[in-house]
């Protein structure tokens, strides 16, 4: 299953992030805590090469957390200032603000040396469809302010937004890069609700889910859907299993297997599986 999905609004995106780039100190960008290096857009090194970065392990209640601890020490090695949150709860957001002004202190006490009375931090938040940029934006504000939703795509066109007194964030639209080079980093992302299920075969996604978590996480699958399988048994089987234990017949008695495989990914993605890290940083080629 070779997955592409590139809709032209995210080039329209890709363009107004090259053309405001400038107008801001600090990049931060969200990842998914469950697949912290597929989910991170590779064209946002290039675009923001001159500007502090910032990375927020976004959703790391649905990772593993030692996972994420070693996500976190990899970015770190490569420069990153690295934050774990939960934009649902809160977790995290004050050190967004703290990292924020730690990395601007030498330029703010550079221009208020000038003459400068009020500096103020201007960031661009960036990140994959999906990845709880709108929520993150909402909890932190304290009201509504992004539009938020269950499907990718939501927020459509540029935002300035007031955080703090002296900090200023310009939200962005979620957008991936035009073509995954690595087949698993594509199906990583409809894994998690990156790219849009209208234009996938949830059957076959559901199996090679099911073929991902048969490799550390099979007794999750065990555990949440009450069957019985070898490691070795074949994804389709298993996910007709599923569907036999959650009662999800077709006209006739055959195992309702399309049902099962949108319940499957549905309850992957809000965590009632368990904690579910699908990547490791030691995986990596290089």
């Amino acid at each position: 299953m070779n997955i592409q999905w590139y809709p032209g609004h995210m080039t329209k995106t890709k363009r107004m992030m090259t053309e405001n780039i400038s107008l801001v100190d600090i990049v931060i960008e969200l990842v998914d805590a469950r697949i912290p290096y597929s989910s991170k857009n590779p064209d946002i090194d290039d675009l923001a090469k001159n500007k502090y970065r910032i990375i927020l392990l976004n959703k790391c209640d649905l990772a593993e957390e030692y996972a994420t601890t070693l996500w976190e020490k990899y970015y770190k090695q490569k420069g990153f200032e690295v934050i774990q949150i939960n934009s649902l709860k809160g977790t995290g957001m004050n050190d967004v603000t703290t990292t924020a002004r730690k990395l601007m202190q030498e330029k703010i006490e550079r221009l208020k040396s000038k003459g400068r009375l009020f500096v103020p931090i201007r960031s661009m938040i960036v990140g994959i469809p999906n990845v709880g940029k709108s929520t993150f934006i909402n909890k932190y504000v304290g009201k509504t302010t992004a539009k938020t939703g269950d499907k990718p795509g939501v927020t459509r066109g540029k935002q300035w937004i007031k955080l703090k007194k002296d900090f200023e964030l310009l939200d962005t639209p979620g957008i991936l890069w035009p073509k995954f080079d690595d087949k698993a980093v594509g199906l990583k992302l409809a894994f998690t609700g990156a790219v849009n299920d209208d234009i996938l075969d949830l059957i076959t996604l559901a199996t090679e889910l099911i073929n991902h978590l048969l490799l550390r996480h099979s007794d999750l699958l065990k555990n949440r859907y009450h069957i019985d399988f070898d490691t070795i048994e074949q994804p389709h089987i298993i996910l007709q299993k599923i569907a036999v234990a959650r009662g999800f017949k077709q006209k006739g008695g055959e195992p309702d297997i399309d049902r099962a495989a949108k319940i499957l990914l549905d309850e992957y993605r809000g965590g009632k599986l368990g904690k579910i890290t699908l990547e490791l940083p030691q995986e990596l080629v290089s």
